[in-house]
């Protein structure tokens, strides 16, 4: 049964009693859950409790995940006994497959489907952070190829074999900026001008727009300033691709800074300046160090970039800032990236 047809959902109350009799046949006596704690843990994380089905009606599980939530971040025998909700480790209890269904795959499509809905729910607001397991060293393998790390012998000790313990950091696509960063970038200047700015209200984006016929797109029609005033020139006319796509997160939602207007929350779209090939296209700029793992290990929509069909693994994040005084975040790019975007609520437009 090679390539059998899958689908994925949490697992109902009366489907209980089918995971419990996979567990009892792939664990010893001595390391099977019991019926309580299953009914424990669907009633209390039932979000936590995803099945794999047979693809054709009716409905038939063929194999499970099952966690709770523990505040702690390595596995103990009493963070794998309580649940402790709304916490950042998911503690996998069981990983099963029904024996006429093994060696087909299915465990580590299961494992990598609710890693991805781990990593989704996280972007939606959950604090999931890690997801931790223990496992016996034969299937070192298959955790590592859904991207576990091993992280030595567990102090748990359950059963007569020995158990190890790995960990998968839950990725977000939302950029976190270490603190004392943005408090750098508003450090105080002395302001000189005042430019044009988009949120002054008098300034409608579509004057500051011209159409370049030789790339089929929007330019930039004024030389970009740094919105502060201090007569630093970022980018000249022309140079810049006017975009609209998703927003980006470059702060804390707290941050208020009068000349940086907050940008829509992801997923939702804002406006910006794409800049190419290089950093050399800018009349100036300034850079932060790299931080903040945009993804790892998944593509996001909210950080998709345009590359519907590629995946962005391990990306960091770089904040724009005015060359000149420091101001920012006026956009970001990616470490070792080529392309660069300034929001167009950020930066200044020259009076011509």
């Amino acid at each position: 049964m090679a390539g059998v047809q899958l689908i994925f959902d949490y697992l109902k109350p009366e489907e209980i009693e089918a995971a419990v009799e996979i567990e009892t046949e792939g664990y010893p006596a001595d390391e099977a859950g019991s019926l309580e704690s299953f009914s424990f843990r669907q009633k209390n994380a039932p979000t936590l409790f995803l099945g794999a089905y047979i693809a054709d009606s009716p409905r038939k599980l063929t194999g499970y995940i099952c966690s709770t939530l523990s505040n702690a971040e390595r596995l103990t025998h009493e963070s794998m006994s309580n649940h402790i909700p709304d916490s950042s480790s998911v503690c996998i209890h069981s990983v099963c497959v029904a024996k006429p269904y093994r060696r087909q795959g299915i465990a580590l499509r299961l494992l990598r489907e609710y890693l991805e809905r781990l990593t989704k729910a996280r972007d939606a607001g959950a604090p999931y952070e890690r997801v931790l397991l223990i496992a016996h060293e034969e299937l070192r393998v298959l955790y590592e190829k859904a991207g576990f790390t091993w992280l030595g012998e567990s102090s748990v000790h359950h059963g007569s074999r020995a158990w190890y313990e790995m960990r998968y950091d839950v990725p977000s696509s939302q950029p976190q900026i270490p603190a004392g960063v943005l408090q750098t970038l508003l450090a105080a200047s002395s302001e000189k001008h005042t430019p044009r700015l988009v949120s002054d209200g008098e300034n409608d984006l579509n004057d500051l727009v011209e159409k370049n016929d030789a790339i089929g797109s929007s330019v930039n029609r004024y030389d970009l300033l740094c919105p502060r005033g201090c007569r630093s020139i970022i980018l000249k006319k022309g140079c810049a691709q006017w975009t609209e796509r998703t927003s980006v997160s470059m702060e804390p939602e707290d941050f208020k800074h009068t000349l940086l207007p907050p940008l829509p929350p992801p997923p939702e779209t804002a406006q910006w300046w794409l800049v190419r090939p290089s950093p050399m296209a800018f009349e100036n700029i300034g850079f932060t160090r790299p931080s903040g793992m945009l993804s790892t290990g998944s593509l996001f929509p909210s950080l998709s970039f345009g590359m519907a069909n590629e995946r962005v693994i391990g990306k960091r994040l770089k904040l724009l800032t005015c060359a000149e005084c420091d101001l920012g975040p006026l956009g970001w790019c990616e470490e070792g990236g080529s392309e660069f975007w300034l929001a167009t609520s950020r930066v200044g437009y020259k009076n011509t």
